[in-house]
């Protein structure tokens, strides 16, 4: 299968790649295209305007969580029945894991999937010397499959056409768009990037906008022309590989698409926490839960009173509960069901905002104590500076309901607040390691609950998805519920 897909990248953040990207998935779904978004890397916010602009969900593309076969399937699964597929970068084009090497960069994701590269550059204060940039990325990494360039805050006719000379002159490199400065809204901004579409009422006017002055202002003819010169298959990570059986992975034999694991026994409904406080999930981790059986159902901590009956799981994911500390504290009926599942035996995995939530108290910003949950024994206080970002690999210190003690899980964290324990000894859940290095013990594990810092693909682990399933249906069998 020839799947047109091309990248939008830059090489550095806040060049204007996601409003760029954004606007050019909404230009072509509003041209009657069926567009797939992708974000590269660790990012929960940024798909969300993807999707809100596409109404298809966006996904995570990420070499350093998933295999590079696993990229691949997670691809292919999500472009089966579309027309295109565009991707955001991250970060700059080059910036990966480690300062020396292409892992986790956009650069390795454009050459594993083969992917043409759109180049945005801040063009706002140079001219002949943006050449000097997109020339400089071709040299850097010859195998780079650029394509050609959007160039973003362009001052006005006479520096267009003096940035227009100069491209043409260093050979006839595509400019595929021109973003004239100011001609886009900018999206709000705060402490963990932009803020989640989730929270903005008026955003149902803002992405409009972005998509008329995106489509006015970009070659849509030659952005499709050029996602479909992308070739029929992967780069490296799947030559030679043989295509599966079922109708989807024919349909998509070239991105090595696997037949889903079996459902490991009968199905359970499980709870996802979703609202404004709580909506950082990976899709493609939860559709993994439902494939291997799980019935997925969402609810409110800010907003309802009780949790969804017949449950027999739940999922407290990251979010801003800092933001929200006044109304979670209020409602008490939610938190008292939650203190009832825990008690009865129900598991609970939760992570970074939901672990916060579920501590026994948050301070704010202010420095004002606001009651939690109370499951976890210790508090989150918000600080002005991060406290932790990057990949992490964290080794369990215990058994807990996603894997068997020393085992190791991959993921990542992001994080203003820090914790502090109230009991001693601390059951943590894991020991946090960057590269070589040991940072600290993170999160708690005991009994039915994980709480954690940790974001956690359960794509990158198949083991420790069914291992939360196998509890919940160990506790329903036990006469849970």
């Amino acid at each position: 299968m020839k799947v047109p897909r091309l990248m939008i990248a830059a090489v550095r953040s806040g060049a204007g790649k996601t409003s760029i990207a954004t606007g050019l998935m909404g230009a072509l779904t509003a041209r009657g295209y069926r567009v797939q978004g992708f974000k590269v890397g660790p990012d929960f916010i940024d798909p969300g305007y993807h999707t809100a602009v596409t109404g298809a969900a966006s996904r995570n593309l990420d070499a350093w969580l998933l295999s590079p076969g696993g990229v691949c399937e997670l691809f292919g699964r999500a472009v089966a029945g579309k027309d295109i597929a565009i991707i955001e970068g991250v970060m700059g084009v080059f910036d990966g894991l480690q300062g020396g090497g292409e892992r986790g960069s956009s650069a390795e994701m454009a050459k594993l999937l083969d992917c043409p590269v759109v180049l945005v550059i801040d063009v706002q204060a140079q001219a002949r010397s943006a050449v000097a940039e997109y020339l400089g990325c071709r040299a850097f990494d010859p195998q780079l499959p650029l394509a050609g360039v959007i160039l973003n805050r362009v001052q006005g006719p006479r520096h267009l056409e003096l940035l227009r000379e100069s491209f043409r002159e260093a050979g006839n490199i595509p400019v595929l768009g021109a973003i004239r400065d100011g001609s886009i809204p900018s999206l709000k901004e705060r402490h963990l990037g932009l803020v989640p579409v989730t929270e903005q009422q008026q955003v149902k006017q803002v992405l409009p906008k972005l998509v008329e002055a995106v489509s006015a202002q970009v070659d849509l003819d030659g952005i499709v022309r050029l996602a479909a010169s992308a070739s029929s298959g992967c780069g490296s990570c799947c030559k030679g590989r043989s295509a599966a059986g079922d109708r989807l992975a024919a349909a998509a034999k070239r991105f090595n698409i696997q037949e889903p694991p079996p459902p490991g026994g009968e199905r359970v409904l499980l709870a996802y926490a979703w609202d404004d406080a709580f909506h950082f999930y990976y899709r493609d981790g939860l559709d993994l839960l439902e494939r291997l059986g799980g019935d997925l159902v969402p609810f409110s901590p800010l907003r309802d009173r009780r949790l969804p009956a017949g449950i027999s799981g739940i999922l407290l994911g990251g979010g801003f509960p800092e933001l929200f500390c006044r109304q979670l504290a209020e409602n008490r009926e939610m938190m008292r069901c939650l203190r009832r599942a825990h008690a009865e035996g129900m598991p609970i995995y939760a992570e970074c905002g939901g672990f916060m939530y579920l501590c026994r108290q948050i301070f704010d910003g202010r420095g004002d104590a606001h009651p939690m949950v109370g499951l976890v024994p210790g508090s989150c206080r918000l600080e002005k500076h991060l406290t932790g970002i990057g990949y992490v690999e964290a080794s369990a210190l215990s058994d807990n309901v996603l894997c068997r003690s020393g085992e190791v899980l991959r993921g990542h964290e992001f994080h203003y607040s820090s914790f502090i324990p109230e009991e001693e000894p601390f059951p943590w859940a894991f020991s946090f390691r960057k590269g070589n290095r040991l940072v600290r013990r993170d999160g708690y594990a005991s009994g039915n609950l994980l709480a954690t810092y940790l974001h956690f693909h359960f794509l990158s682990s198949t083991q420790a998805a069914a291992r939360f399933l196998a509890f919940c249906r160990s506790w329903l069998k036990k006469g849970g519920g």
